[in-house]
C-alpha cells in the first residue's frame, strides 16, 4: 500500500499569508517548515475564485466546466467522482474534518447531506449503497456557532453562551451596517469574546487528532483537514489581539494610497472592477449588501489584515498540533502533507476587499505545498511552472502508489521544474461564471510563461470583447492592463488561442443554483 496522506486546507487564504512566501507578519513556522523540507509551489492557481467549485475541483480533479458546481450554491452531485471514493476503495480509511462545502450551506430543509449528517448527529451516510463523497467520517465546520454543522452543535450544546459570541454573516441587519464594533468599524471585523479552546480552528485541530487517533497504527489513512479561517468575518478570539496591533501594520503593496491613482488602474481594467468599487454593481453575495468599497479607509485595511494575520497564526499553531500528533504515533516517516487554500482574499489590493470575478494574484495565486514523507526521498524544491488544484487528485493517488484515475483532468504535482516540463505543466486555467442578483459575469483566465490573460464573456457588462492581459515579470501586482495595447496583440491572442483550445467543454445543460452561498 501507499503512504499516508495528511491533507490541510484553508478558506480565503493568500498567498503571502505565509512567511515562507514572503509574508512578514504573521509567524507560520510549522507551515513553513514543511515548505522547507518539501516543494513549495510558486505559482498555484485554483480553478475557480469562490469556495464551492474550488472545492469541487480538488475533490474531483476535474476543471469546473467538467464538473459542473459553475459558482457557490451549485451543488456538486453525489455521484460525481472523488478521489477520497478512489482511496477508500484501495483500502484507505477516509475522513474529513472541518469545512466541506460541496453543498450550500443555506438549507433549511436538510436536502443535502453535508447538513443531515450534523443534524442527525451522525459521521458517515450511504447513499444509492455507496459511502457520501467516499469517507468514512465527516465532523463538519463552518465559520462560527450557527447552522447545521457538527461544530455549532457541540458548541450549542456544551457552550451555548458562545454562539452569540461570533460575528453573525447571515443576519440581514448585519449585513445592512456592515459595521463590525471594532476599533475602525471595518465591515465584518468584530470582536469576539469566545475562549480560544472553543473556537473553531482548535476544535477542527482537536477532532482530527482523535479521529487519527481511534486508527490501528498499521492503517493507511487520508485525513483532509479543512479550517475555516481565515474567510471573513474576521473575529478571531479576544484573547489572541495582542498578537498584532493593527496600528503597526503597514498597507499592503497592492493598496494605492492616492484616490486617483487607485481609481485609474481601475478604470482600466473591465467594467466589473471600478463598478463593485463604487458600489454599482454588486456580483458577490458574501460582501455586506450596502457596503461600499471606495469607502474603504486606510485604517480598516490595517485592522482587516491584523486580524487575518492573527487567525492564520491560530491555524499555523495548529498544523502544528496535527504534525506532533502524526509524529507521536509513528507515522512521520510515512506521511505525505499537503497544504493549500481554497482561494485569495483582496485585503484591501485595489481598494477593495473580499472576492468575485477579479482574476489577479489577490485571489487567484495561492499557498500550495507538499510535503512528500521522508520515506520517499524526495528533495526539497521550490517549482516555478504554473499548477493548478485540478493536479490534487491524481497526486494523492500517486502517493498512494495507485494509478492516475481516467476522470481527473491533470497529471500529479511536479516534484520540480524539470518534472513540470515532463508532465506537460504548461498553463493553469481558471473559469468564473455567476448569475447573481440578475447579475451575468463570465471570465476565463489562462496563467503560461509569465502572463495572464482573463477573456470577459458577453454577460451584463461585456460583449466579449473585453479582457485583462498582465506580464507577472514587469508588473507583478497587476495594475497595467495590456489588452488593448497593440504592441502584445499576437502575445494576447496566442494565450488565448491556447486557452480556449485547453479548456474543457461544458455541458450544453447547466445545473441549477440551489442557494447563493
Amino acid at each position: 500500500m501507499g503512504r499516508k496522506i495528511l491533507f490541510i486546507t484553508t478558506d480565503q487564504q493568500r498567498f503571502d499569508a505565509l512567511g515562507c512566501n514572503g509574508g512578514l507578519i504573521a509567524r507560520t513556522p510549522n507551515i513553513d517548515a514543511l515548505a522547507a523540507h518539501g516543494i513549495n509551489y510558486n505559482r498555484a492557481h485554483p480553478q475557480n475564485v469562490v469556495c464551492m467549485p474550488s472545492r469541487s475541483t480538488m475533490i474531483t480533479g476535474q476543471h469546473v466546466s467538467t464538473h459542473g458546481v459553475w459558482m457557490n450554491g451549485v451543488p456538486l452531485p453525489v455521484d460525481a467522482p472523488s478521489v477520497a471514493s478512489t482511496l477508500h476503495d484501495a483500502g484507505y480509511k477516509t475522513a474529513l474534518i472541518g469545512k466541506a462545502h460541496f453543498e450550500p450551506f443555506l438549507d433549511p430543509f436538510l436536502r443535502f447531506a453535508e447538513n443531515q449528517l450534523a443534524a442527525s448527529g451522525t459521521h458517515s451516510l450511504i447513499e444509492d449503497g455507496y459511502l457520501h463523497r467516499g469517507f468514512d467520517h465527516m465532523e463538519s465546520a463552518a465559520h462560527g456557532g450557527m447552522g447545521t454543522f457538527h461544530y455549532a452543535q457541540w458548541l450549542m450544546k456544551n457552550h451555548p453562551e458562545a454562539v452569540p459570541m461570533y460575528y453573525r454573516v447571515l443576519d440581514m441587519e448585519l449585513q445592512v451596517s456592515a459595521l463590525g464594533g471594532t476599533n475602525t468599524g471595518a465591515p465584518q471585523a468584530h470582536i469576539n469574546n469566545i475562549p480560544r479552546e472553543w473556537y473553531h480552528t482548535d476544535w477542527v485541530a482537536d477532532r482530527a487528532i482523535a479521529w487519527l487517533e481511534s486508527l490501528d497504527p498499521d492503517a493507511d489513512w487520508f485525513c483532509w483537514v479543512s479550517f475555516p479561517d481565515p474567510h471573513h468575518p474576521w473575529d478571531p478570539p479576544a484573547s489572541e489581539l495582542h498578537r498584532v496591533n493593527w496600528r503597526d501594520v503597514d498597507l499592503p503593496v497592492g493598496f494605492p494610497v492616492d484616490r486617483a491613482q487607485r481609481e485609474a488602474i481601475l478604470d482600466a481594467k473591465p467594467a466589473q472592477w471600478r463598478k463593485w468599487y463604487d458600489g454599482d454593481f454588486v456580483s458577490n453575495y458574501e460582501a455586506p449588501r450596502r457596503w461600499v468599497p471606495n469607502t474603504l479607509t486606510e485604517d480598516q485595511v490595517r485592522e482587516i489584515n491584523a486580524l487575518t494575520h492573527i487567525e492564520n497564526e491560530l491555524i499555523d499553531e495548529a498544523v502544528g498540533r496535527l504534525m506532533k500528533h502524526v509524529e507521536s504515533r509513528g507515522w512521520g516517516a510515512d506521511t505525505d502533507v499537503l497544504f493549500s487554500t481554497d482561494h485569495g482574499e483582496f485585503q484591501g489590493d485595489f481598494g477593495l476587499l473580499f472576492k468575485g470575478p477579479y482574476h489577479v494574484d489577490s485571489l487567484m495565486r495561492v499557498p500550495l505545498i507538499w510535503r512528500p514523507a521522508p520515506s520517499a526521498g524526495v528533495d526539497p524544491a521550490t517549482v516555478t511552472a504554473p499548477v493548478g488544484h485540478v493536479s490534487l487528485a491524481a497526486t494523492f493517488c500517486e502517493i498512494a502508489g495507485l494509478p492516475q484515475p481516467a476522470y481527473v483532468e491533470a497529471p500529479r504535482l511536479p516534484m520540480n521544474d524539470e518534472d513540470a516540463r515532463s508532465l506537460g505543466h504548461e498553463r493553469v486555467l481558471t473559469e468564473w461564471d455567476s448569475v447573481l442578483f440578475g447579475k451575468i459575469v463570465g471570465l476565463r483566465t489562462i496563467c503560461r510563461d509569465g502572463w495572464v490573460a482573463t477573456a470577459c464573456l458577453p454577460g451584463s457588462l461585456h460583449n466579449g470583447t473585453e479582457g485583462e492581459l498582465y506580464n507577472l515579470a514587469n508588473d507583478p501586482l497587476q495594475q497595467i492592463n495590456l489588452w488593448d495595447d497593440s504592441a502584445y496583440r499576437s502575445t494576447r491572442d496566442d494565450l488565448l488561442t491556447d486557452m480556449w483550445d485547453s479548456l474543457p467543454t461544458p455541458d450544453a445543460v447547466r445545473r441549477e443554483c440551489d442557494a447563493p452561498v
